[in-house]
């Protein structure tokens, strides 16, 4: 068994859609990026990447690259999960965090573990995605970013 760890943050800025794991969550603003700026897609892809000793995230879709950019972030997991299988790897877990002020998430908990269990092959029973405040305390306690951790248990 391996485990790996992934974290990913990104500005809040007006002009971009709030897309996690997937999801488009309506808010005022979205994450920027390269990408769609899907954060959380980015931690799990990180972890998933350093559960089986395959570099980064950076390196496997640099953001200097024209290729990947507004890239669909659930696309790049998907390509990482099966980067990962192709290789001998199954995954068993996953387990995240997103740190945020606002909006609210646990209303769209459900629509983002569905998400993320069909990219991965997972059931929703294996796919664990929480949400916590910074008590208004820096950056993200501003609401000037979102912040994902993501642990991920590769077998």
């Amino acid at each position: 068994m391996r485990v790996g760890n992934g974290f990913d943050v990104h500005r809040l800025v007006v002009g971009r859609p709030l897309i996690l794991g997937g999801v488009h969550i309506p808010f005022e603003m979205g994450l920027e990026g390269h990408s769609d700026g899907d954060a959380l897609c980015h931690a799990i892809a990180d972890a998933i990447l350093g559960a089986c000793a395959l570099g980064d995230i950076g390196q496997w879709f640099p953001p200097d690259d024209s290729l990947y950019e507004g890239a669909n972030s659930l696309e790049l997991l998907k390509t990482v999960v099966k980067s990962a299988k192709e290789r001998g790897f199954q995954l068993g877990n996953i387990d995240s965090v997103i740190i945020c002020e606002r909006p609210k998430l646990s209303p769209h908990f459900a629509s983002v573990r569905k998400s993320l269990s069909e990219a991965t092959g997972l059931g929703q029973d294996r796919v664990s995605v929480k949400a916590r405040t910074t008590e208004g305390l820096g950056a993200i306690g501003q609401g000037e970013a979102v912040a994902v951790e993501a642990v991920v248990l590769i077998e």
